[in-house]
């Protein structure tokens, strides 16, 4: 065991200045931080705990939501607001772990989350970049059947759990994070790094940033979203494909689209191209299946995981062609 301190923080100012450099982390419910530790990933010497800060869910006044980072996944998913205004949000939380791990894991903990390759956790017996860089990546060549195929390097094929963020993504939500020196903002689009050579940086944060709240954007009129999981099994599985799709249909013509997808690469992967496509034209079978098929043109698959390339072409296509039978 690590030695560790503990200290419960009373304000997002006084969380910052417990913070003293990379040994310190920020602890909120531990639905993941806890299982790093217990597995010597991570190795705080000092854990600030923030929970019961950051609890509200609050409208704007641009009418848009503003979800405290402290909330509670399952807070989120029952808002009225959420359900109503944000289908695509509630579904996907729903779709993403236990009752259990829902009401305790929080809103900043599920952005943070780190992927669950096998590998990343087998510290004993297996290489791994995201862990160690420069020792090399077992899953490149071995058990692969639920890593990446889009935004994938030689270094890290490795893929983010959260179904949260995948339907964040879908919505442009914007993280907003305090540090010592200031604030700052976030698109959750720019949040995530894609591995390249250094598989274990994997998003913007810097060190001693705390992340206090997430902002969506106002809804748009006649906007039908959804999010749509493939797993192994029903209950608590990581997807091996996920989907959260958007349509607005006006005169006969998709004249907005989004496409945001999960369980295929290291960070929410938004098909900005395959929406692209969508617009313009009439929301049929045909062109569903054109949009796919640019979706994931650029995939990159290793012998075990080949299947996901036509999965995720099914799965889009299945979410958009529902969407567009609910708008008619």
């Amino acid at each position: 065991m690590n030695p560790l301190t503990y200290e419960k923080a009373t304000s997002s100012t006084d969380a910052l200045e417990r913070h003293d450099g990379d040994a310190a982390k920020f602890l909120g419910a531990g639905t993941n931080l806890v299982d790093l530790m217990r597995e010597g990933i991570a190795t705080p010497t000092r854990l600030i705990d923030v929970t019961g800060l950051a609890q509200s869910i609050e409208e704007q006044s641009d009418g848009g939501l503003r979800i405290g980072a402290g909330v509670s996944n399952t807070a989120v998913a029952e808002d009225a607001t959420v359900r109503a205004q944000y289908p695509a949000l509630s579904r996907a939380i729903l779709a993403g772990a236990s009752a259990q791990i829902r009401n305790m894991a929080t809103v900043g903990g599920n952005i943070l989350q780190r992927t669950r390759c096998s590998y990343f956790y087998d510290v004993a017996g297996s290489r791994c970049n995201k862990r160690s860089p420069g020792e090399g990546c077992d899953a490149i060549g071995g058990f692969n059947r639920a890593h990446g195929i889009l935004g994938v390097s030689d270094s890290c094929i490795a893929t983010h759990p959260s179904d949260m963020a995948v339907a964040l993504s879908l919505y442009d939500a914007v993280i907003n994070v305090e540090s010592d020196e200031g604030t700052r903002s976030i698109p959750i689009n720019d949040f995530y790094v894609l591995p390249e050579d250094t598989p274990d940086i994997e998003n913007q944060l810097n060190p001693g940033e705390l992340i206090v709240s997430v902002d969506l954007p106002a809804p748009s009129a006649n906007r039908r979203a959804t999010y749509r999981k493939v797993r192994d099994r029903a209950s608590y599985a990581f997807a091996l494909v996920s989907v959260a799709g958007s349509l607005i249909i006006k005169d006969g013509l998709v004249v907005d689209a989004g496409i945001s997808l999960g369980g295929v690469a290291p960070k929410p992967w938004r098909a900005i191209e395959a929406e692209a496509a969508i617009v313009g034209s009439p929301p049929t079978e045909e062109t569903f299946r054109n949009a796919a098929q640019i979706a994931l043109a650029d995939a990159t698959t290793q012998p075990g995981n080949v299947f996901k390339t036509e999965l995720a072409q099914r799965v889009i296509v299945a979410v958009l062609q529902d969407l567009a039978g609910d708008a008619q």
